[in-house]
């Protein structure tokens, strides 16, 4: 519909006698309350003699609030004033007052102008509502996916001390839950000292420095040419073989494809450094699990001590954590119990010192398969069938296992 506004009643009644169905007001004020009372009004006809400084004020207002209401001003001369004025204020149109054939098409001009405007913002409501429809479908869909295809249990082996049987312990226990039936993938996480294939005899083609050629996009197909192949259930992502190439992998890389990995196996067993390195911390940030690994000497549990004293600093919680103790029947003065109540820590599982280790790491076999019925492959195993009994279906998205804020923690980079 249209409204006028016209103190001269004459003219008034000629503009309205014009307009048929318009609604004509004779002050501002009324104008104003209809306008906002009637949200369907598309056109305003302002007559001559309302001044110049009402009509700007309501046309700025209405490009604002209300950009379907066109506002059209009528005068006795329309001069250069005229037109300056409504180009400032957002007018629609100026008519000449007597112009009754002009007025007539400019208000039909701001019909159409009008259902166009509208037109345009119902079709933006509904793409918009499509576009929130479709995420929602996507979102349910890929929730169903996810339940459906169950994120893997990350597994972080750790010391901060080297020669201690943090690799012996990483290689047995995937090898154990592979036997067990489950999918495992051994990642070695060690770039510059990684020993996993080499303790597993095997011959990778590609490498953890292999991650930089995929440019940050690392889905399964490209985490599937990383793989080296080790026995049935038991795949290997080895460290790289030469510490020269210009590129290296980022912590980045290495968190998407631990994120990739974990929608193709059941268990990923991550053997990292020495240290609290950035690959190191991405491992821990996505385990729902970490086995800590020391030996019954000095130096050991001083770098256990270390370990657990930094874990506790990025709020790991200490319910997530296993602790194996390698060589727990060595007689070097040093008992179990008081390692253990030094560093404040119980061992889950002992390890004994015994010539066929060093046979099965020298030959390149897990000695879980070598001697099961060795006492160190029983522990293996019992190591990984409690893991295996507390596999989850429901693993949180983003590697951020349940019962742990990533949010809050501290975290430590080197400088």
């Amino acid at each position: 519909m249209t409204a006028i506004v016209e103190s001269d009643r004459a003219h008034l009644a000629l503009l309205q006698a014009m307009l048929h169905g318009s609604h004509a007001f004779s002050s501002m004020e009324e104008l104003g309350d209809h306008i906002q009372a009637t949200p369907a009004e598309f056109a305003v006809v302002i007559g001559p003699s309302i001044t110049s400084e009402d009509a700007s004020t309501l046309a700025q207002w209405a490009r604002v609030n209300r950009p379907n209401l066109g506002v059209i001003l009528l005068r006795h001369e329309v001069d250069s004033n005229a037109l300056s004025l409504a180009l400032r204020a957002g007018m629609r149109e100026v008519v000449a007052a007597k112009d009754l054939a002009g007025i007539t098409t400019a208000v039909q001009r701001a019909r159409n102008v009008a259902s166009a405007i509208v037109q345009t913002f119902e079709d933006e409501v509904q793409a918009a509502a499509q576009s929130a429809l479709q995420s929602a479908q996507a979102a349910a869909a890929a929730a169903t996916e996810a339940e459906n295809n169950p994120r893997a249990k990350v597994l972080t082996v750790f010391a901060t001390k080297g020669g201690v049987g943090k690799s012996l312990v990483a290689t047995n226990t995937a090898a154990a839950l592979a036997d067990l039936g489950h999918n495992v993938c051994l990642v070695d996480l060690d770039v510059n000292n990684g020993d996993v294939a080499i303790m597993l005899q095997s011959t990778p083609h590609r490498t953890v420095a292999d991650l930089v050629a995929f440019n940050g996009d690392i889905d399964k197909s490209a985490a599937e040419t990383l793989l080296t192949p080790h026995s049935p259930g038991l795949s290997i992502v080895a460290a790289p073989v030469h510490l020269d190439s210009p590129d290296k992998a980022t912590a980045e890389d290495v968190g998407k494809l631990l994120d990739t990995l974990q929608l193709m196996f059941d268990f990923v067993v991550v053997d990292t450094s020495g240290s609290f390195d950035d690959f190191a911390l991405t491992a821990l940030d996505h385990s729902a699990t970490i086995v800590l690994v020391a030996t019954l000497d000095i130096p050991s549990l001083k770098g256990l001590k270390l370990a657990t004293g930094t874990l506790d600093l990025l709020n790991f919680p200490r319910e997530t954590w296993k602790f194996v103790l390698n060589r727990a029947d060595a007689k070097v003065g040093l008992s179990v119990d008081e390692f253990e109540s030094t560093v404040g820590l119980k061992a889950d599982h002992s390890l004994e010192s015994a010539r066929e280790v060093l046979a099965c790491v020298n030959r390149g076999e897990a000695i879980v398969r070598a001697h099961p019925g060795h006492a160190n492959s029983k522990a293996f195993k019992a190591l990984a069938a409690s893991l295996a009994a507390a596999l989850s279906p429901k693993v949180p998205s983003q590697g951020t296992p349940e019962g742990r804020k990533s949010s809050g923690r501290l975290r430590l980079r080197k400088a």
